[in-house]
């Protein structure tokens, strides 16, 4: 990570001093960022001037003695406080008043880090994303004594140096370690149920949910103990919160030793003749010969215009009654729902929930839960059905708000908390999350658009479901919610005044 954030600054034009207290690394070090801009020249993306200029402004430094006039110190060491702090004591004994010091901690406090220094004020956060020579997010962490004039220059910085910075309050996880938490563990939490296994659960994030990678691929990638560490040190830093409740069944794998690709085992195996996890995918049925819709259904517009596209008849009956929630209807009379994070099996009727999509025109798969009265013959129409409408089917145990439709929803209402926290504003929380983790979609913007409404009944009834206090709505997503409704009200009753 410190080779990286050097190669950033170094092609913006700087010198830079590399120092590692292990004798010889800043040495190799500087020739491996050498070798890095040998392979940048070789494919283009530099020529050999440029890099020329740029090597002849790296050296490594023997002592940390030889960083006396530098302007900015960035720290990248181990993720342990008391280390962080001893270096940064001894630092500011040797650069100037003015110098910039900043951390790279993706999960320590940097007001913590600066605490015993005597300058605080010019202290600050710089965390990249690996690798950072590549990923354009840097979030701008403001510990509690850091001074705005500090936090505008590093934030000035790092847009010079090609990166998209953003602003963020010194909580736990930042802005994009706090929020994207659910990602991770309502996944895990699908699985500990035992509603679908971990290749199921990432094809449905990825085809449906839009999502780049799943999370159980993706923690792979990252490392299984990495992962979990900061789960952890952010459930503790919330001082056990239970919406950051940690998972025994990712402690289990890191116990084993199964750490991801790193280790070449995981949730997936990896190496030679690793064979590519499959998700289950329902065989080809028939669909029914025509399909009623009921209620107001606007969430799933798309997802019925396809279904019209495949030529099966649509009967629409009392379409868009307020409060009256849609269903697509079978001739066998079972009702297929949008998840609402209730079990199908609570139902007086047979019953299908089917999960939220990132588009249900365009997404490549849906998963449908039937609850136990569904018969198979229902099922398979219910399967031929979504097949019509060119999509692949994963059929999963009943499960409330599935596996989409939970995570969108706890993604939205930690993004709705955090605004209201003034852990970061609105665009910068969407910016994060987009470039950082590569969402598809802001989870402020997918939030609004779902509607603070929907993400409210999404997650009472996932509370009355759990009642652990895991998926209770925040203050921030019941004020939406009821201005929302006062919104509506209002435009409902000026429509009828004109009319």
């Amino acid at each position: 990570m410190g080779q990286g954030i050097a190669q950033v600054a170094l092609v913006a034009g700087h010198p830079v001093r590399l120092y590692d207290s292990a004798p010889g690394r800043a040495e190799e070090a500087v020739t491996a960022l050498a070798a890095r801009l040998d392979r940048l020249v070789e494919k283009g993306r530099m020529d050999r001037a440029e890099r020329d200029g740029a090597v002849a402004r790296l050296h490594a430094a023997a002592e940390l003695t030889e960083l006396a006039d530098a302007a900015l110190v960035v720290e990248a060491i181990v993720e342990h406080l008391p280390v962080k702090q001893q270096l940064f004591g001894e630092l500011e004994k040797i650069v100037g008043d003015d110098t910039l010091l900043a951390t790279n901690t993706s999960s320590l406090s940097v007001t913590a880090i600066a605490g015993g220094l005597r300058l605080p004020g010019r202290f600050v956060g710089l965390h990249f994303f690996n690798p950072a020579p590549l990923l354009p997010l840097v979030e701008v962490v403001s510990g509690f004594a850091t001074d705005e004039s500090a936090a505008t220059r590093a934030y000035e910085t790092a847009k010079s140096w090609g990166k998209t910075p953003v602003r963020c309050a010194d909580t736990p996880g930042f802005i994009v370690n706090r929020i994207a938490r659910p990602f991770y563990a309502e996944a895990l939490r699908v699985y500990e149920e035992g509603a679908a296994d971990p290749a199921t659960i990432d094809a449905v994030l990825r085809e449906c949910g839009g999502f780049r990678m799943g999370p159980f691929e993706l923690t792979d990638l990252i490392g299984q103990d990495v992962n979990e560490a900061v789960t952890r040190s952010v459930w503790e830093s919330f001082y056990q919160d239970p919406k950051f409740t940690p998972s025994l069944a990712q402690r289990r794998l890191v116990e084993s030793a199964r750490l991801g690709r790193k280790s070449g085992q995981g949730w997936y195996p990896y190496g030679e003749g690793a064979a590519a996890p499959r998700p289950h995918t329902a065989p080809p049925a028939e669909p029914p010969a025509s399909v009623t819709v009921q209620g107001d259904f606007e969430h799933m517009r798309d997802l019925v215009a396809r279904i019209q596209e495949a030529a099966i008849p649509v009967d629409f009956g009392n379409e868009g009654v307020p409060g009256y929630p849609g269903w697509i209807e079978l001739p066998s009379g079972t009702r297929l729902f949008l998840a609402d994070g209730t079990s199908a099996d609570e139902a007086a009727m047979p019953v299908i929930h089917f999960d939220l999509a990132l588009n249900f025109y365009t997404c490549e798969r849906i998963a449908l839960a039937p609850s136990a009265t569904v018969d198979d013959s229902a099922l398979q129409e219910a399967i031929g059905l979504i097949q019509a409408a060119g999509k692949a089917v994963s059929v999963i145990r009943d499960i409330p708000g599935m596996i989409v439709a939970r995570t969108v929803a706890m993604l939205a209402d930690f993004a709705f908390d955090a605004a209201a926290r003034s852990v970061a504003e609105g665009d910068d929380i969407d910016t994060a999350m987009r470039l950082g983790v590569n969402y598809p979609r802001g989870p402020l913007a997918w939030g609004e658009e779902l509607g603070a409404g929907w993400v409210l009944e999404m997650l009472s009834n996932l509370h009355e479901e759990y009642p652990t206090g895991r998926y209770a709505p925040s203050q921030a997503l019941l004020r939406r919610a009821a201005a929302e409704r006062v919104a509506a009200e209002a435009a409902a009753a000026a429509q009828e005044a004109k009319a």
